[in-house]
């Protein structure tokens, strides 16, 4: 357990959220999956959570496995298609994850989603929260775009709304 995380996560709460993401931004940002998921058949979730618990950081929980936590308890794996992925921010952590369904992650793998989870803590690092989030956005919907197509019969199965945790 590293002494400086703990103190990282115990002085993160709500305010960092709301200031990294005020209401005008939460917004673009919902309205961007909209946009979005009018392209291709896949279903796309952002979620940001200002920090962890101390249960959580006493089992020294990484942000990958709150993500995969987080993609169970969000239903994103409950598609049609296994094609939901989930874009989580832990922002104590500046860590970002990509959980993606095994019908998406089979065509595109842990090293794709790791790179646009880079570019989009490059972003971060700036204070380009909303910006970074709409370019991983945008990358995400990209794959999805090229493996799951937009068709007549492709219907919205998760809310576009972020989920602040």
């Amino acid at each position: 357990m590293v002494i400086q995380r703990i103190i990282k996560h115990l002085i993160t709460g709500s305010m960092a959220v709301r200031a990294a993401f005020p209401a005008h931004s939460l917004h673009a940002i919902e309205q961007a999956i909209h946009e979005a998921e009018a392209k291709h058949a896949g279903q796309v979730r952002f979620a940001v959570e200002a920090s962890l618990d101390f249960a959580a950081l006493w089992r020294n929980q990484t942000a990958s496995e709150r993500a995969i936590d987080m993609f169970s308890q969000l239903r994103v794996w409950d598609t049609e298609h296994n094609n939901g992925v989930l874009i989580y921010l832990l922002l104590a952590d500046r860590d970002v994850e990509i959980v993606a369904d095994r019908g998406i992650h089979a065509k595109i793998g842990k090293a794709g989603w790791e790179e646009i989870c880079l570019e989009m803590e490059s972003a971060f690092r700036l204070g380009k929260f909303e910006a970074g989030v709409i370019k991983g956005i945008h990358a995400v919907s990209s794959h999805l775009q090229q493996h799951f197509p937009k068709k007549s019969t492709s219907v919205n199965e998760l809310p576009n709304k972020p989920i602040i945790l």
